[in-house]
């Protein structure tokens, strides 16, 4: 297999040590071997440090990083970020998976001169792994202008190219900062391909951001007024804007598919 240069895969973890082996091991499997896997336990009062120890003691490849407190996604995403080596980033959560041939087809993808970042279509699984015959699909092109009205990038299939955009990091808030770091990405390398292809699995969990539509709100109001700089008449436009977006146009994204036994 062609090597496409090195990954580095960020994985924040916090209290997941329900998840967090399989996630790792969805890593593991990955039919491109070229990879480092940051694991930044963010203070977990679990198994969770103990867990991704003894992964990191049987492959040189898993690196494990922790905060002495309790720092919440963005910083400790950014301590990874920080610490990566790679020329990709991607980006892994403690409770998701990868398909096996996620990063080979994603780095073929990447492999031309025009396409800076890439990403594509993902299934959703409940808390307890149940398969949920659905699928978010990833829009074959998307433009930043699409993607400031609503967050199309599922972010653990997200993939940049550090050699052309270098690092970029996440802004400094609790939520929605990878809806963010997308924007960045695209605002200085240009669309992002997706691939319609489902190369990985969301775990929905009961208490998600994502379930948690107040919450949602004023994340995204924060990423218009204090990390994009709009005023306050133009974030709650843009608030609007992507009410519009994400309830009636974005929602036709979520297809039902059928799972082989």
């Amino acid at each position: 297999m062609k090597d496409y240069g090195l990954v580095s895969v960020i994985m924040p973890a916090y209290n997941s040590e329900a998840f967090i082996s399989e996630a790792i091991r969805s890593v593991l499997d990955q039919t491109y071997t070229n990879w480092e896997l940051f694991v930044i336990d963010d203070a977990s009062s679990d198994s969770t440090l103990k867990i991704v120890q003894k992964y990191a003691e049987g492959d040189d490849r898993i690196c494990v990083l922790k905060n002495s407190f309790n720092k919440g996604t963005h910083q400790t995403r950014n301590k990874g970020i920080e610490a990566a080596t790679g020329d990709f980033m991607a980006f892994l959560d403690a409770d998701d998976q990868w398909k096996p041939k996620k990063l080979e087809k994603q780095l073929k993808t990447l492999s031309g001169d025009t396409i800076a970042a890439c990403f594509s279509s993902y299934e959703l699984i409940s808390e307890n792994g149940k398969p949920l015959n659905k699928k978010v699909e990833a829009l074959p092109v998307l433009t930043y202008e699409k993607l400031l009205k609503a967050n199309y990038v599922g972010n653990l299939t997200g993939i940049y190219n550090v050699k052309v955009l270098g690092k970029i990091y996440c802004p400094e808030i609790r939520k929605r900062q990878d809806w963010a770091l997308w924007l960045k990405v695209i605002e200085e390398g240009g669309p992002m391909e997706g691939i319609r292809e489902s190369l990985a699995v969301y775990r929905i969990r009961t208490n998600s951001i994502s379930n948690n539509k107040l919450e949602m709100l004023k994340y995204n109001f924060r990423v218009y007024n204090q990390v994009l700089g709009y005023g306050l008449l133009s974030s709650f436009w843009k608030m609007l804007i992507f009410l519009n977006e994400q309830f009636f146009v974005k929602s036709r994204q979520v297809k039902t598919i059928s799972i082989e036994k």
